[in-house]
């Protein structure tokens, strides 16, 4: 979730819809139901909620608050949550517990205490915003769990985890989770844990992003947890909050989806059963090998501040630290095709392009010319040094890891990935990913044989996107990737550059295909379009979501 300072980002605290909480609410909530929490129930959202549900099912108002219990750290927003009882007029029996969740549900497993039905939206707060004391807590739950501790998790991986352990066989829980949850790598563990302790699993995704503020694409995830050995899931996207009053909770669990105990990306849901079918099939298949297999990914130069240390051309003119530069490309769009060419470069720097990574030597201030002695007296008069990456440098002005690679990767995509071949001596910034070839010669027929069908319908469900529907690669995602090679080296290069470069991708997807999958794997004409379905259907839902 992008914070920003105060409350929200310190208690995560994203208020619930009562269009979501309601609905929420109806799949957790049934006559059986005896106890229902709220693991961070905040003002008291999704209590009221539940109290309506309650009345709903004829319950009599002197019987429902006994069955409610809410959890919430803050003591004013726990009053707010109380206050929801007086407003019905039911009474209250300090059902509303001032701690933090973490504690409570160590207490509550310690005495074996569990509920029938848990709901609630869990706040989204970074691992290093997370107050040490209740982190370690939680840190606990995660290693109960069997789950292995990670710097990288978010507070809602200890809320789930810890209130699935709450959670009494065949009772149900119904979250507001983020998105992430199906394709960040950090999450892996917990999409294992998920799918091992829920026999059904039901997502609710939104075209529209929910709360526009937080830049985070959520999910409701409902699950039914009754021990048995048949595992299923099943996704459902609607337009906006205002659908969900469309769906029919009591069929919800009819046609689910084979759901593999693994740690595998759940995007692959979002397709049909034979869809998946085909992508597991794939996977096994000896004919393909993994992009790590032929070369290595690593990051693009992190200076710590683009602005100050990637100039144009007119800059290292006027601050005379033109023998000090080392060319580089900034931004994505700056490679039009599959090949980095010279006159790329050149035109991006004629367009008035920051392309000149300042390259000082790792020596002392003194021992610098001059012209460099006054660009670093303007970056400290600007505080360029304070930042956290200068500041941890030997000496602040000189950025490490200065190289050129034989081709980058393309980081963020809007459309699709694509490797490019570096000819033009040029590094990149972290907007690029570096790849180094374990064969050089390799990579005039790897680069162009990485665009088919079958890779990009992989890159799809491997990468991840958010709120903007841009799909984002870490190194080792892009590592992941099948390559399909055989008959590669009968691609031209240099013409499915220019088919590139002119916008043509189905053009060269019709050639790839026919080369790399139906002569080079043997896969059907049905498989082959299958896998063209699969990747514009993954790439339009994440390119199409929009904010409400």
């Amino acid at each position: 979730m992008t914070e920003t300072k105060g409350s929200k980002k310190l208690r995560g605290g994203y208020y619930t819809p009562k269009e979501m909480a309601d609905f929420i609410t109806r799949w957790v909530v049934r006559k059986e139901s005896e106890s229902i929490l709220e693991p961070s129930c905040g003002d008291g959202h999704f209590i009221e909620a539940v109290i309506d549900r309650f009345q709903e099912l004829g319950i009599r108002k002197n019987n429902i608050s006994s069955k409610i219990t809410g959890i919430e750290l803050d003591s004013t927003e726990a009053k707010k949550a109380s206050d929801r009882f007086k407003k019905y007029d039911i009474k209250y029996e300090k059902n509303i517990k001032t701690i933090d969740f973490f504690s409570q549900c160590k207490t509550w497993l310690n005495n074996n205490t569990v509920f029938d039905g848990i709901v609630g939206n869990p706040p989204f707060i970074r691992y290093q915003d997370f107050p040490e004391s209740y982190r370690n807590i939680a840190l606990s739950l995660i290693e109960k769990s069997g789950l292995k501790k990670n710097k990288l998790m978010n507070t809602w991986i200890p809320f789930i985890v810890g209130s699935t352990l709450l959670l009494r066989s065949g009772g149900k829980i119904g979250f507001v989770l983020p998105a992430e949850l199906f394709q960040v790598n950090y999450a892996s563990e917990t999409r294992k844990f998920l799918s091992e302790s829920y026999s059904k699993i039901i997502i609710i995704t939104f075209k529209k992003l929910v709360f526009e503020d937080a830049q985070q694409e959520i999910i409701i995830f409902l699950g039914e947890k009754n021990g048995k050995k048949s595992h299923g899931i099943n996704i459902i996207q609607v337009e906006n909050i205002n659908s969900l009053k469309y769906i029919d909770l009591e069929n919800v669990t009819e046609h689910l989806k084979i759901l593999e105990n693994s740690s595998e990306k759940w995007t692959q849901y979002f397709l049909d059963q034979k869809e998946i079918e085909l992508i597991r099939k794939l996977r096994e298949n000896p004919l393909l090998s993994l992009a790590k297999d032929h070369l290595s990914v690593d990051v693009g130069i992190v200076t710590g501040q683009n602005k100050y240390f990637v100039l144009n051309k007119d800059q290292i003119k006027e601050h005379d630290v033109e023998k000090y530069t080392q060319k580089i490309f900034s931004r994505s769009n700056q490679l039009k095709g599959i090949i980095a060419e010279e006159d790329d470069f050149e035109e991006s720097v004629q367009g008035g392009c920051a392309n000149f990574l300042l390259n000082i030597p790792n020596t002392d201030y003194n021992k610098l010319p001059k012209s460099l002695q006054n660009y670093i007296d303007i970056g400290e008069k600007n505080k360029i040094n304070e930042g956290y990456k200068c500041r941890i440098r030997g000496h602040w002005w000189n950025v490490p890891s200065i190289w050129v690679s034989d081709a980058f990767m393309l980081r963020q995509v809007n459309g699709y990935p694509k490797l490019v071949l570096n000819k033009s001596q040029a590094t990149a910034t972290d907007t690029l990913h570096r790849v180094k070839f374990i064969n050089s010669s390799d990579a005039k027929y790897i680069i162009p044989a990485f665009l088919n069908s079958l890779t990009l319908a992989f890159s799809e469900i491997t990468g991840r996107s958010y709120g903007g529907g841009v799909l984002t690669f870490e190194p080792s995602e892009v590592e992941k990737l099948p390559l399909p090679l055989n008959g590669a080296k009968k691609l031209n290069l240099s013409k499915i550059d220019k088919l590139i470069r002119d916008g043509k991708i189905d053009e060269v997807l019709d050639m790839t295909d026919r080369i790399l999958l139906k002569d080079g794997l043997k896969l059907s004409t049905n498989e082959i379009a299958s896998l063209r379905t699969i990747w514009k259907k993954l790439r339009d839902r994440r390119i199409n979501r929009k904010f409400d």
